[in-house]
């Protein structure tokens, strides 16, 4: 899929999904429909050009594809010609955002956690199985089946698309959240391709998280949610060089940091943390604030940031919290404090997959002086990692850290005026 086709894909696959939903009823029919579509539009746009009105178009083809699968289906007659008759022109397409009514449909209570966020991510964030996968450190296979069997079971307890009531929608907004959080995550470090960063996604994170804090402007950690897209997307403009290489955050240059973002991201915190408990969001956005307000990489208060982590680990505990609490323990308080919180994680198997296991042992290797680890840790981390920048990062790391240090003149000077 080219980029510019991959972009309006991002862009009109939630509200074209949303439009055949609301029309047509069964989620699993209209998801797969649209994929069709989307293979159609594939050739066909990249042969004439994108269509003036792509959501028009991909409703109208979605439509069509749902007529011929039932068409086939002589048990599904009456249903055949629901579908025909309310089939649709380009000019009839409604324009209405129903990305986060869509969102809803997928946090229905039939599912489990874990399914309605993989099955969100692949339905209304556009990721494809494989980076949702990638996001649950769980094989694509794997991952195809949960998002499968999630299709399945909502057919199954009859979820139909539109408002949900509000006591029912505020147990879904934890799922809802938690899938704006990976979409942001993902466009933040793309978990494949040549790009580091997906601005479309995290443009998208940042547009839905700021639409359902209108929704609920009093829930904290939905605030928190919105403070988190802004204090992270605001370093953008830094993390890539000219050649689209990563730039990592100590040698970012931070002036081209987005200060308004930074500021509207610090200005939703104050507000939202004195009100009442802090969750996970609150305390990410709370770490990003503290890199965010902190004039050069020297000035960072890495003793606070541990502090935090710690908190988090607590409230949501998970292999990434645990690295990310070793790079700050590390800064704080020495490359041996942060490997020690590590040392547990090489036991985990789900992690034997994710390259950010070695990657952060070898930056604490390196800290430590011990260079050879660090580039065979380095090393390691390049191979398992599928983000082509990242790949390249790593194995730039490798390379310096295998190569001996060089020893300063002066001190050999010193040492031929002694013998």
């Amino acid at each position: 899929m080219t980029r510019p086709v991959e972009e309006v894909w991002r862009r009109e696959a939630p509200h074209v999904l949303g439009a055949l939903v609301r029309r047509h009823g069964d989620f699993d029919a209209c998801e797969d429909a649209l994929q069709e579509a989307m293979l159609d539009a594939t050739v066909q746009w990249q042969r004439d050009g994108v269509p003036a009105q792509p959501r028009g178009w991909l409703v109208r083809v979605a439509s069509r594809r749902l007529v011929d699968r039932w068409r086939s289906e002589s048990a599904q007659a009456d249903r055949e010609l629901r579908v025909a008759a309310a089939d649709v022109g380009a000019g009839e397409v409604e324009d209405v955002d129903a990305t986060l009514d869509l969102l809803l449909l997928c946090a229905h209570p039939a599912l489990s956690a874990a399914s309605q966020v993989a099955l969100a991510l692949r339905a209304v964030g556009g990721l494809t199985t494989e980076q949702v996968a990638a996001g649950f450190l769980v094989p694509p296979a794997t991952m195809g089946q949960r998002i499968s069997r999630a299709k399945a079971t909502l057919r199954e307890a009859g979820a139909r698309f539109g408002e949900v009531a509000a006591a029912e929608r505020t147990a879904r907004l934890s799922a809802v959240r938690y899938v704006l959080y990976l979409v942001l995550n993902e466009g933040y470090a793309a978990s494949g391709g040549d790009r580091l960063v997906d601005v479309s996604l995290t443009d998208e994170a940042v547009r839905l998280c700021r639409l359902l804090h209108e929704r609920v402007p009093q829930d904290d950690e939905t605030a928190g949610l919105l403070a988190l897209a802004l204090l992270t997307t605001a370093r953008t403009p830094a993390r890539t060089d000219a050649s689209g290489d990563l730039v990592r955050l100590a040698d970012q240059d931070r002036a081209l940091w987005d200060r308004e973002r930074i500021a509207e991201g610090v200005a939703l915190l104050e507000e939202a943390l004195p009100r009442g408990r802090v969750g996970r969001f609150q305390l990410e956005a709370s770490i990003a604030a503290v890199h965010a307000e902190a004039a050069s990489a020297a000035d960072t208060d890495w003793q606070q940031v541990a502090v935090l982590y710690a908190m988090l680990d607590r409230v949501a505990p998970s292999p990434a919290v645990t690295l990310s609490r070793a790079v700050a323990v590390g800064m704080s308080e020495g490359p041996l404090a942060g490997l020690a919180l590590t040392d547990p994680l090489l036991e985990d198997r789900s992690m034997r997959r994710h390259h950010r296991l070695p990657a952060v042992r070898a930056h604490l290797l390196e800290m430590a002086g011990r260079r050879e680890e660090a580039a065979l840790a380095y090393a390691t981390a390049a191979a398992l990692a599928t983000s082509i920048p990242e790949q390249r990062y790593l194995n730039s790391r490798a390379s310096s850290s295998s190569r001996p240090t060089p020893v300063p003149v002066a001190r050999r000077s010193r040492a031929r005026d002694t013998t």
